[in-house]
């Protein structure tokens, strides 16, 4: 299976909905972890890479 390339700042959409009605989410630091902020209600979570991967749908295009 082919990894998934995303970077810093980059918007990702999520497989399962945050509670505040958001798919979309930033990624704000990356490493063994991934820590994410939520685009809805700014709720920052961190997950393992791997977990974090599988979860992807898509990376977001840029907002111009």
């Amino acid at each position: 299976m082919e990894r998934k390339q995303f970077t810093l700042g980059d918007i990702v959409r999520l497989k399962k909905q945050h509670p505040c009605g958001s798919y979309n989410w930033q990624v704000i630091r990356m490493g063994a972890d991934i820590k994410i902020r939520c685009r809805g209600c700014g709720r920052v979570v961190m997950l393992p890479r791997r977990d974090f991967e599988k979860r992807i749908i898509r990376i977001e295009p840029p907002e111009l």
